[in-house]
């Protein structure tokens, strides 16, 4: 379902020359959710209202200045009672974006946040190890203690301190 809603909305904003906009609406509205477990529970609830649920997205899309594709999107979504799926119809969409500019998506867990130089080696080093543009989605868990977990496609490295660490720990269990 959120596929659908996705290509929609992607070929909507590709008729209209607005796939970067759109893109950068998407960002943006991610990270709301991301931010606020209020808004998640309004959204994922049944008890809210279809009305209710609008309404809550419209004026959260007003307020961040969201455009009028992506603002009349969500109320779509909000209006046919699909706004628990918001989450997956913006990673469809990002998804579909980045498939067609040939880029490929790293996700990077960190104990801290990434200096925008940081992103940009990392994002070089890792063009130079997959061979496609590489964009990075960053997050920080800092139970990682230091270090970072990236991901791309079906790859993972782990080289947080928290693994080292839990291996040092197994290996000296089995010695003792």
């Amino acid at each position: 379902m959120a596929d659908r809603y996705a290509v929609a909305l992607y070929e909507l904003a590709e008729e209209r020359g607005a796939l970067d906009t759109v893109s950068a609406d998407l960002v943006t509205l991610q990270a709301l959710l991301d931010a606020s477990a209020d808004l998640r529970r309004v959204i994922a609830s049944p008890v809210v209202g279809r009305d209710a649920q609008r309404k809550a997205l419209g004026v959260l899309a007003e307020k961040a200045g969201l455009s009028d594709i992506t603002r009349n999107f969500i109320g779509l979504v909000a209006s046919n009672r699909r706004a628990f799926a918001l989450g997956g119809m913006i990673r469809a969409f990002q998804n579909r974006l980045a498939e067609r500019r040939g880029e490929v998506t790293a996700h990077v867990a960190t104990a801290t946040a990434l200096t925008p130089a940081q992103e940009s080696a990392l994002s070089a080093a890792l063009k130079k190890a997959v061979g496609n543009s590489v964009s990075v989605a960053a997050t920080v868990d800092p139970s990682l203690l230091g270090g970072m977990i990236v991901r791309v496609g079906s790859r993972m490295v782990d080289s947080s301190l928290r693994t080292k660490l839990k291996r040092l720990h197994f290996a000296m269990k089995g010695v003792g």
